[in-house]
């Protein structure tokens, strides 16, 4: 390998936003994210719905008329 040409592999935490922290290598120092292997949805099992501004509801407001078809 050419020298000087390579970023530094330093030890690095990566902290999720439910508290697990990771030790690990990498070229980044000090990682955060918002979802780990211990919180995924589909690891865990439990569907999380996350409503952003309303989305959801903005949803079901546009498509509502095809529950109320259905029902009729």
């Amino acid at each position: 390998m050419k020298e000087g040409i390579h970023p530094e592999y330093k030890k690095t935490t990566i902290t999720c936003v439910c508290g697990n922290v990771i030790e690990t290598k990498s070229t980044r120092q000090d990682i955060k994210v918002e979802i780990c292997s211990n919180c995924h949805p589909f690891i865990t099992g439990k569907q999380k719905i996350v409503d952003t501004a309303g989305r959801v509801e903005r949803f079901k407001k546009k498509y509502a008329f095809l529950d109320q078809k259905k029902e009729a």
